[in-house]
């Protein structure tokens, strides 16, 4: 009994946090939102934007630190409760020892693939920073607060230029699709693992994975090869026009991401609703 209750409690402190990031996320937008009209900004409060820009992106990584520690608790007692639900049959795949090492790899590597194809790098080998933009030396970062677009989630804005030619263009709402894409594409990738191999049948799930990863990866390769073609002839600022509107088609492909783990789970499900697999 105690134990059961004390799994409770930890469940409720997971999803608490989670909740708490991604409202603080939510607000965070809504806040610099408000400060993207021109005609508020006058110089007497210039620096104090500038100076909460910077602590936008401190509380944004605090957002993620506690989503990430709310998955992990909520992820952790769904296992010690092994209830008989798909979200314990998922929590259980995604435990075992190859899907873990599956979901750090893939969560690794489509998160510098998503950097590399959605314009957060941006390479213009014909460019050259130091002249276009000013630059003094390399690296060299800026935080622009506002007021460049209306749209919320878009400022402020961080370009950090890394040589020359080379340079990152940091979007808020962009980089939390770049996190939250990576973590569903491995989730993905750790529980078709196990799909795969405990049925002839996982051919299913196979194939709604694939649709998934190809619906999520599409939208971000016409991304780059649309911001390398303008980006050699606008610079920065075209590319940033191509992010945005890459940045809600890859937003449209999430709730794709998010449902498939659950019908891949519905393979590994014996009759009574327990997992079909012991992962001790």
């Amino acid at each position: 009994m105690e134990k059961t209750q004390t799994h409770a409690n930890m469940n409720r402190r997971g999803i608490p946090l989670i909740v708490l990031g991604f409202v603080s996320i939510a607000i965070l937008f809504w806040i610099f939102h408000r400060f993207q009209d021109p005609e508020l900004i006058v110089p007497s409060v210039v620096d104090t934007i500038q100076r909460m820009a910077y602590q936008f992106y401190a509380i944004l990584l605090v957002s993620f630190g506690a989503i990430s520690y709310g998955l992990y608790i909520f992820h952790k007692e769904k296992i010690k409760r092994n209830d008989r639900d798909l979200l314990t049959i998922i929590a259980l795949t995604a435990w075992s020892s190859k899907s873990r090492k599956v979901f750090a790899i893939t969560f690794v590597c489509y998160g510098v693939f998503f950097s590399l194809f959605s314009g957060m790098l941006i390479y213009m080998p014909d460019a050259d920073f130091a002249e276009m933009y000013n630059v003094k030396s390399f690296p060299h970062g800026e935080i622009y607060p506002c007021c460049e677009d209306e749209n919320p989630g878009y400022m402020p804005k961080a370009i950090v230029y890394l040589t020359e030619n080379t340079g990152l263009l940091i979007i808020p709402i962009n980089l939390v699709f770049q996190v939250t894409v990576s973590y569903l594409v491995a989730l993905n990738a750790a529980v078709a693992l196990s799909a795969f191999n405990i049925s002839k049948k996982g051919r299913g799930a196979s194939t709604v994975g694939a649709a998934a990863g190809l619906f999520i990866a599409c939208p971000t390769c016409a991304g780059t090869f649309l911001s390398l073609f303008v980006g050699t002839i606008g610079g920065i600022t075209a590319t940033i026009a191509l992010v945005e509107l890459q940045t809600i088609l890859i937003a449209i492909s999430i709730p794709v991401l998010v449902i498939t783990p659950f019908i891949m789970a519905r393979k590994l499900r014996d009759a009574d609703g327990s997992c079909a697999v012991n992962f001790t």
